[in-house]
């Protein structure tokens, strides 16, 4: 969303498997591949105890087990973000710059701002979709706030996620057309599971609107966005890579104590929807 001044690789279909089934088959593949043991010991150290509470569950039984999970969260003030993304978004090559979602590029953090030029915080969950604007809440999770050029961030607006449309200047092949925006492929997934985050995280509970994916765009501010078809396949298309897990844990260990369960468990996407 503007703001004021101030891989795709072969398509994976996710069966949906025990906690317990999960982590039998990494422990497997620590064995065989010592170089995975340490993320395997991580996610089944989360999976015994922040995600106990899911074991087992499926359809609307685990939205709202990960819902009470994922609820109990520190919130950051919306001027906060601003050092914080300067942290969960570093450019793993250069520690003074952050990367920006859809342009993709290398951008100093001390850029940041709302001119041309700078890079701001954009909402993937556009603020409007639901009327929450900046309030600390849905206003300032970090799990759907990204640095991004101003410019490509004016042009995202609060459209919808769909496939198609022209180039989008300086956005690192994003595509965008008059209800739409189709971002790189690169952060497909990425954007996949911030907005599906949300939609778990937000259920309507605690003075903020309901918010759920759905199949359509043009979704103004009703408390909606789409295509969740197209989102669920970005999310297989795409999944985890090392820096979205890298920032989930950022986020989890310094700022909101808090995870992405779609980023740990990406076939709970198609488990919930």
């Amino acid at each position: 969303m503007p703001e004021p001044h101030i891989r795709t690789s072969a398509r994976r279909h996710w069966k949906p498997l025990t906690l317990a089934a999960v982590a039998a088959l990494l422990a497997a593949t620590a064995t065989a591949n010592p170089a995975a043991a340490t993320t395997s010991t991580n996610l089944s150290a989360y999976d015994d105890t922040y995600y106990q509470d899911a074991e087992g569950k499926t359809g609307a039984d685990l939205k709202s087990a990960l819902h009470t999970i994922i609820s109990d969260q520190t919130k950051l003030s919306y001027s906060a973000v601003w050092d914080a993304l300067k942290a969960t978004d570093e450019d793993p090559s250069n520690s003074s710059n952050v990367i920006l979602l859809y342009s993709g590029t290398s951008r100093a953090k001390s850029a940041n701002g709302g001119d041309s030029g700078d890079w701001n915080r954009e909402h993937v969950w556009a603020k409007s979709h639901g009327d929450f604007g900046t309030a600390t809440g849905p206003g300032t999770d970090l799990h759907h706030l990204r640095p991004e050029d101003v410019t490509v961030n004016s042009i995202r607006g609060n459209k919808d996620f769909d496939e198609g449309g022209s180039a989008v200047a300086g956005g690192g092949g994003s595509l965008t057309d008059d209800d739409s925006f189709e971002p790189r492929d690169a952060v497909k997934g990425d954007v996949a599971r911030m907005i599906l985050y949300m939609a778990v995280r937000y259920e309507g509970d605690d003075s903020f609107a309901d918010l759920e994916p759905n199949d359509k765009v043009d979704n103004g501010t009703s408390p909606y966005i789409g295509k969740l078809s197209v989102l669920k396949k970005w999310s297989d298309a795409d999944p985890p890579d090392t820096f979205e897990q890298h920032r989930n844990d950022v986020i989890y260990d310094s700022y909101q104590h808090n995870r992405n369960p779609f980023i740990d468990h990406p076939e709970w996407v198609e488990s919930i929807w």
